[in-house]
C-alpha cells in the first residue's frame, strides 16, 4: 500500500463535502500539474491518503482511500489530464497543522515541508504513521 496527501481549499472542496459523498467517493478532478497527475497515475485502489485543508487552515484533517485508479478527468476534454476517485475513511481526532509537521524532525523530509504547493503528493509509510499518531488515530 502506498500513501498520499490530497490538498484542497476548504472553500472549493472541504472534508465535510468529501465525507458527505460516502462510499461513492468523489473524483479528485481539476488537477493541472503534471507531477501531481503523474502521482495519481501511480495510485492503486486501496491506497490511503491524507485530506489536507490548504489556505487558512493548513492542516491534515482526515484520511481517505483511493477507490478508482487513474481515469480521464471529467472536467476537461484534454486527454492529458487524469484523476482518481477517493472516499473519506475517518477524520483525525485532532487536525495536524503544517506548523506542527514542520516542527517535527521526523517529518523534515516530507514533500509537504519541502514543496507545500504541490496539490497531490506522496507520503512515506513512516510519515503516515507519525501524522496519524499526532492526529490521535491509529492507522485507519
Amino acid at each position: 500500500m502506498a500513501y498520499w496527501l490530497f490538498k484542497s481549499e476548504p472553500s472549493t472542496w472541504s472534508w465535510d463535502q468529501q465525507v458527505a459523498r460516502g462510499d461513492a467517493g468523489e473524483e479528485w478532478d481539476g488537477v493541472r500539474n503534471y507531477q501531481a497527475r503523474n502521482f495519481m497515475r501511480e495510485m492503486k485502489t486501496g491506497d490511503r491518503g491524507f485530506f489536507y485543508h490548504s489556505q487558512k487552515e493548513k492542516s491534515v484533517v482526515g484520511i481517505v482511500e483511493v477507490i478508482t485508479e487513474a481515469h480521464p478527468d471529467s472536467t476537461t476534454e484534454d486527454a492529458r489530464w487524469e484523476c482518481v476517485d477517493i472516499k473519506a475513511i475517518a477524520p483525525l481526532t485532532r487536525p495536524v497543522s503544517l506548523d506542527e509537521i514542520k516542527q517535527d524532525p521526523a517529518l523534515a523530509d516530507m514533500v509537504l515541508v519541502r514543496n507545500s504547493r504541490l496539490s497531490v503528493q506522496p507520503v512515506s509509510a513512516e510519515e503516515y504513521r507519525r501524522i496519524c499518531a499526532m492526529g490521535g488515530v491509529s492507522d485507519a
